[in-house]
């Protein structure tokens, strides 16, 4: 069983860096209030603890 963790992004890539842009983009996000439930893998924790200004954890699931 692997764990899974639900992603939305609530913060907007205008005015950031390319880095951070690519990352939500990554992660699969590209609009505002758009979630994604993702694998809970160390690359994808990291992914979102590089940009938590943008994104935020709303649930952890175990799948």
């Amino acid at each position: 069983m692997a764990k899974t963790i639900v992603v939305k992004q609530v913060g907007s890539p205008i005015r950031r860096p390319a880095k951070q842009r690519q990352t939500l983009i990554g992660l699969g996000l590209n609009k505002m209030h758009k979630t994604r439930e993702l694998e809970d893998t160390p690359s994808i924790r990291g992914m979102v603890n590089s940009i938590p200004h943008l994104v935020e954890i709303v649930e952890e699931r175990d799948a």
